[in-house]
C-alpha cells in the first residue's frame, strides 16, 4: 500500500504556490522538450534542406497535429477522470479508468492511422501545398502517420500519470524521445540528406523508444502504479467509457476545431508562396515555445483543481486559478518583450532566408495579442478543464476557431483587403475571444455546483 502511495501525489493539501510550482515545473520542462522535439525537425531541415523542406515539414506537421489534437482531447478527458478519483481516494476506480483509457486511446490511434493514409494527398492539395514542397510533405505525412500509435501511446501514459499528480515521470520519458530524435535528425537529415522523410523517421523512432521505456518502467513498478497490466484489466469499464466519451469527445472536437481553423488559415497563407508558408510555420513554433508556460499552468492547474473538486475543496480550487494567473502574467511580459526586441534573431534560428527574416518583425508584433490571450487562457482554462465542463471547452474551441480565427482572418485578409497581415491578425486575436468566455465561467461561480464525472466505487 505504501508503494502505491508513492506514485499518487495528493495535491489537495499544503501550500498552493509550492504545490503548483512543484507540479508545473516538470510539466513546463516536459513541454519545452516536447516543443523542441517538434522544433528540432524544422531547425535541422531549415538549415540543411532549405525553404522547400521547411515548408514541407511545416505543412505536413500541421496535418499530423490534426490527429494529435484529437488524441490530446481524449487523453485530457482521462486525466480529468483520474484526477477527480484521486481526490476521492478511489483506488479501484483509478485502476478501472487506467485500463479503459489505455484501450480506448490505442483503438483511436489505429483508426486514425487508417484515416491518415486514406486522405493524406487530398489534404495536402486542399492546403495548397507548394509544388516544390509537395513530395517531401507527402513523405513526411506517410511516415508520421504510420507512427501515430507511438505518439498516442506516449500522450496516453503521460495523461494518466498527470492525473495521478505525477509530472516528473512524463518529463523523463519525453527527455528520452527528444534525445533520440535529435541524434537521428542529425544523422538522417544533416548527414544522409534524407530531407523531410528523415525528420519524420527521427520523430517516430524517438516516440517509439519513449513508449517502450515508459511502458516497461510502469510494468516493473505496477504495484506503485496501481495497475496490474493483466489482460482482463484492459477491458473497458462501461461507466468509464461513457464518462470518457462525455468529457473526451467535446475536448477532442475542440482541439480538432482549432486545428482545422489553423489549417484553413494556413491554406490561404500558403497561397502567398513558400516564404509566407515558412514564416507561419516558424511563427507557430515560436508561439508554441512561448505558450509552454501557459500549457504548464493549464495542465498543472487542471490536475490540482480536479483533485480539489473531487475532495470538495472549492476555495482551494479558486486560489489555484489566482496564483496561476500571477505566474502567467509574468511570462506574458517576457514573451512580448522578446517578440518586440529581437524578432529577426528568433527567426534566424530556423532560417537564413532573407525574405523570411524580412517578414519576422511584423509577424511577431501582431502575435503579441496571442501572448496576452494565452496568458489568460492558461489559468482560467484550468478551471474549465479541472471541473470537467468539456461542453464549455467545446464552445470556447468553436468560438476560438470558427468565429474568431476563421471569421476574423477572412474579414481582415479578404473583405477588408489587408492580405497576409489580415490572416496574421485573425489568428492572433482568436485567443482573446476564448479567454473571455473562460473568465466569465470562473467569476460566475458555476463550477462550484458541477457534479463529478463518476461516482466513487466500493473497494473490492
Amino acid at each position: 500500500m505504501s508503494a502505491q502511495k508513492s506514485m499518487i501525489n495528493n495535491l489537495t493539501e499544503g501550500s498552493i504556490t509550492r504545490q503548483l510550482l512543484k507540479f508545473a515545473i516538470p510539466l513546463i520542462l516536459a513541454n519545452i522538450l516536447q516543443t523542441l522535439y517538434n522544433t528540432v525537425d524544422m531547425i535541422v531541415v531549415g538549415q540543411f534542406v532549405g525553404a522547400d523542406g521547411l515548408s514541407a515539414v511545416s505543412i505536413g506537421g500541421e496535418f499530423i497535429h490534426f490527429f494529435m489534437f484529437m488524441c490530446a482531447g481524449f487523453c485530457g478527458g482521462g486525466q480529468i477522470l483520474i484526477s477527480q478519483q484521486v481526490g476521492m481516494k478511489d483506488k479501484v476506480g483509478i485502476s478501472r479508468t487506467i485500463g479503459t483509457v489505455f484501450t480506448t486511446i490505442m483503438f483511436i490511434a489505429v483508426l486514425f492511422m487508417v484515416i491518415c493514409f486514406a486522405i493524406d494527398d487530398i489534404m495536402l492539395r486542399w492546403l495548397n501545398t507548394p509544388e516544390a514542397a509537395f513530395e517531401q510533405a507527402s513523405q513526411y505525412v506517410a511516415i508520421s502517420g504510420a507512427g501515430l500509435i507511438f505518439i498516442f501511446g506516449y500522450n496516453c501514459v503521460s495523461s494518466v500519470l498527470r492525473g495521478m499528480g505525477d509530472s516528473k515521470r512524463p518529463l523523463m520519458f519525453i527527455a528520452i524521445a527528444a534525445t533520440v530524435n535529435l541524434i537521428l535528425d542529425l544523422v538522417l537529415v544533416a548527414w544522409l540528406e534524407m530531407g523531410a522523410a528523415g525528420a519524420a523517421i527521427a520523430t517516430v523512432v524517438g516516440q517509439a523508444v519513449s513508449v517502450i521505456c515508459s511502458t516497461t518502467y510502469l510494468y516493473r513498478h505496477r504495484d506503485a502504479f496501481g495497475f496490474d497490466f493483466k489482460l482482463k484489466s484492459f477491458i473497458p469499464d462501461p461507466d468509464r467509457i461513457k464518462a470518457l466519451i462525455k468529457v473526451g469527445t467535446p475536448l477532442a472536437v475542440q482541439q480538432v476545431a482549432i486545428s482545422t481553423s489553423l489549417l484553413f488559415v494556413q491554406s490561404y497563407i500558403n497561397a502567398f508562396g513558400v516564404a509566407a508558408s515558412a514564416v507561419t510555420g516558424i511563427g507557430q513554433k515560436i508561439q508554441n515555445i512561448s505558450g509552454i508556460f501557459m500549457n504548464g499552468i493549464n495542465q498543472a492547474g487542471g490536475a490540482m483543481i480536479g483533485q480539489c473538486l473531487g475532495a470538495q475543496k472549492q476555495n482551494r480550487a479558486k486560489k489555484v486559478v489566482y496564483i496561476g494567473l500571477c505566474f502567467s502574467a509574468v511570462f506574458a511580459v517576457i514573451n512580448i518583450s522578446l517578440a518586440l526586441t529581437m524578432p529577426t534573431q528568433l527567426f534566424s534560428i530556423f532560417s537564413t532566408d532573407t525574405e523570411v527574416l524580412a517578414m519576422a518583425p511584423r509577424y511577431l508584433q501582431i502575435q503579441c495579442w496571442a501572448f496576452v490571450g494565452s496568458a489568460l487562457m492558461g489559468p482560467f482554462g484550468a478551471m474549465v478543464t479541472g471541473s470537467g465542463f468539456s461542453t464549455l471547452g467545446l464552445f470556447v474551441g468553436l468560438l476560438d476557431a470558427v468565429v474568431a480565427r476563421v471569421g476574423l482572418s477572412v474579414l481582415l485578409g479578404q473583405v477588408l483587403g489587408m492580405g497576409l497581415e489580415g490572416y496574421f491578425y485573425g489568428s492572433a486575436l482568436a485567443r482573446l475571444a476564448g479567454a473571455s468566455v473562460q473568465m466569465i465561467y470562473f467569476f460566475s461561480g458555476k463550477w462550484k455546483t458541477r457534479k463529478l464525472l463518476v461516482k466513487k466505487m466500493d473497494e473490492e
